[in-house]
């Protein structure tokens, strides 16, 4: 039972059983209106992140904070040596000419080196603006005028081609260094003449409530929106999470904590994650995918503790898993096991909860049947050594999340925006609550509107958005920051998100509809690759379906069919569409009958950042799909 007994272990320990406090606001209906959790830390009152490599080699210099790729193997980075990659970084950049206060924009997948140039850029006195490697030279271009970056350090040529694409008509196009063609872009040798007080000075004239970077959204709809976010906000999200979860888990593993980082640095969730890992002194590898088919092998190598990831990864991690099973006749099996999981995770959670007596003996018989049949390739599959996971940017779906209770993998849902620099709520270590995105982070605060938006108020809550007092205006409400979702909270305080305000569907019955609910569920079956639910002022609700490629390969593999039979014969064979079907039957047991999906269509190629149908935190653009598939949808209210 590995992780789930000990975390019981972890339970009985009151020192960890009760580090945050909840207080709770109620109507008079008994409704909860607003939670409130104390901070664990204190916010910051003096310094910057720009400090932290700093201290962690002046505390413990030989301590591996990093460990970078290298052929089939890691090498260890020590503390020490990270802070003189960001130090020769640091001087590099102040003799290209950035100045004290002035914009870096780095386009690059994740990588070491892109956790060096943002500590070398605040170490400088800069502000990094992050910029998504797959970014059209129009988002470019926007973004470089926008913010005034001066700056640009990209990773690949191509990169290079598009700024300068995008920049060519700018009075002053901005100066590019290209890791590719050279380890940090050359900066290092470039600084060589600058004094290393010169660093010291800099990083020592920056405060908590300096800007530390302008984030720019990646957004569905409009131009994105640069959120300006402090040292403050910072620390205030990366010191507060990982005291909240990294003494538990330490004695939940009795393992030191490492984790492979492979979501994008330009996202503020990777972001966090790294500087709450150097605070923690957490070992850190980079990977530059989220394609479960290539990050599986650098998981099995790297072997971590735990993960952070979004829904996909864990979606694609259980399709290969019932895929691997189907192709040794055991698709069946899984199935079984898939079913137990939900049963027994639900079961489990219970007693552990205190709420339930827990799984009977038949029912711990077929848990350790299929743990040998199918739980441990789960474990195998995320590198052997992973007990728990935090899943952001959607929500999970409870079943799946249950299934990886009972594969012994933990998984904790959090839910949060760039504007609230990541995470805003997390289910605390102690508190495993499926299908809720838990309580507000330490120091924080959550408030549903009378209209059901989701508020969020503390020390996490960006200041406003770059150049763009209306924006600003449109959602911060005195310390409140209007998220634009809708959720609810239960009785303890737990978030629950409902959907997107503006992505809400109204029938022409007059029945409210929440795409996101389906949609989630959706993309846990497989075959089903993306997907969205339309049906605003139509007489019912129905969906655009795309396929999962590997789920297709591997579909007409075991049915001896030729891989290179058309996709358009594929998403017309009655066996797939019976397959979607099941996905659809298992979306709609979330709602009722009004809001049920009752035709879909299966749509030939995917929902991609290529095409323009995603954005790069793999988003909807709804607007852009519907546009795309305007005749599909019209043919799905034909008669």
């Amino acid at each position: 039972m590995g992780v789930r007994r000990d975390l019981k272990r972890a339970q009985q320990r009151s020192d960890l059983a009760a580090r945050t406090t909840v207080e709770l606001v109620r109507d008079v209906d008994g409704t909860v209106r607003e939670a409130r959790t104390a901070p664990l830390v204190p916010p910051v009152g003096t310094g910057s992140t720009a400090d932290l490599p700093f201290t962690n080699a002046a505390e413990a210099p030989d301590a591996v904070v990093m460990r970078r790729q290298e052929g089939p193997g890691w090498r260890p980075v020590t503390a020490s040596a990270f802070a003189a990659d960001v130090t020769a970084t640091a001087q590099g950049l102040i003799a290209a000419g950035l100045e004290p206060g002035g914009r870096v924009a780095v386009m690059s997948r994740t990588r070491y080196e892109w956790a060096v140039l943002d500590f070398a850029i605040w170490a400088a006195g800069g502000q990094t603006v992050p910029v998504y490697p797959t970014s059209s030279a129009e988002q470019v271009e926007w973004i470089v005028r926008d913010a005034g970056v001066r700056l640009v350090v990209v990773e690949t040529a191509r990169n290079a081609a598009t700024v300068a694409a995008a920049t060519a008509g700018h009075p002053e196009p901005p100066r590019v260094w290209c890791l590719e063609a050279d380890t940090l872009g050359g900066l290092p040798e470039q600084g060589r003449d600058v004094p290393g007080e010169e660093v010291t000075k800099r990083r020592g004239a920056l405060t908590p409530d300096t800007p530390a970077t302008i984030c720019y959204t990646s957004g569905t709809t409009g131009a994105p929106k640069g959120c300006v976010l402090t040292h403050a906000n910072l620390h205030a999200e990366a010191a507060n999470t990982v005291e909240l979860l990294h003494p538990v888990f330490k004695e939940v593993t009795g393992q030191d904590a490492s984790t492979l980082l492979f979501l994008p640095l330009a996202h503020i969730l990777g972001r966090t994650l790294q500087i709450a890992c150097l605070l923690a002194r957490i070992e850190v590898g980079h990977f530059p995918s989220v394609k479960p088919g290539e990050l599986r092998p650098a998981l099995r190598s790297f072997r971590p503790t735990f993960l952070v990831g979004v829904p996909y990864l864990f979606e694609k991690i259980h399709d290969t898993g019932r895929a691997t099973a189907e192709k040794i006749g055991r698709g069946a099996s899984f199935d079984r096991a898939d079913r137990v999981a939900v049963r027994f995770g639900e079961a489990h959670l219970n007693r552990f909860l205190g709420t339930g007596r827990g799984p009977g003996p038949g029912l711990y018989a077929a848990w350790a049947l299929y743990d040998l049949l199918v739980y441990r390739r789960i474990r195998k599959e995320l590198g052997g050594r992973t007990r728990y996971a935090i899943s952001g940017g959607s929500p999970l779906d409870r079943d799946l999340n249950l299934f990886f209770y009972t594969a012994g993998i933990v998984v904790y849902e959090g839910y949060g925006l760039t504007e609230t620099t990541a995470a805003a709520t997390l289910v605390p270590p102690l508190g495993p609550r499926p299908g809720t995105v838990g309580l507000p982070v330490p120091g924080s605060a959550v408030r549903i509107a009378a209209d059901g938006e989701v508020l969020i108020r503390g020390g996490l809550v960006f200041g406003g958005y770059w150049n763009n007092p209306a924006a600003t205006d449109a959602v911060l409400t005195g310390e409140w920051f209007a998220t634009g979702d809708l959720g609810a909270l239960d009785q303890d305080g737990y978030l629950t998100i409902t959907g997107r305000k503006k992505d809400i569907l109204i029938t022409t019955g007059g029945k409210n509809v929440s795409p996101s609910v389906l949609e989630d569920r959706l993309r846990s079956r497989s075959p089903v690759g993306q997907c969205i639910v339309v049906g605003d002022n139509r007489p019912y609700v129905a969906a655009l379906i795309t396929l999962d490629p590997e789920t297709v390969a591997h579909w007409l593999a075991v049915r001896g069919l030729p891989v290179d039979t058309p996709l358009s014969e594929v998403v017309a064979d009655p066996r797939i569409l019976a397959d979607v079907q099941k996905a659809v039957d298992h979306a709609n047991q979330a709602v009722s009958r009004a809001e049920s999906i009752r035709r879909f269509a299966l749509i030939e190629g995917e929902f991609s950042e290529e095409n323009g149908l995603l954005t790069p935190s793999l988003k909807i653009r709804r607007q852009a799909v519907a546009t795309a598939f305007a005749r599909e949808i019209e043919e799905l209210y034909e008669n």
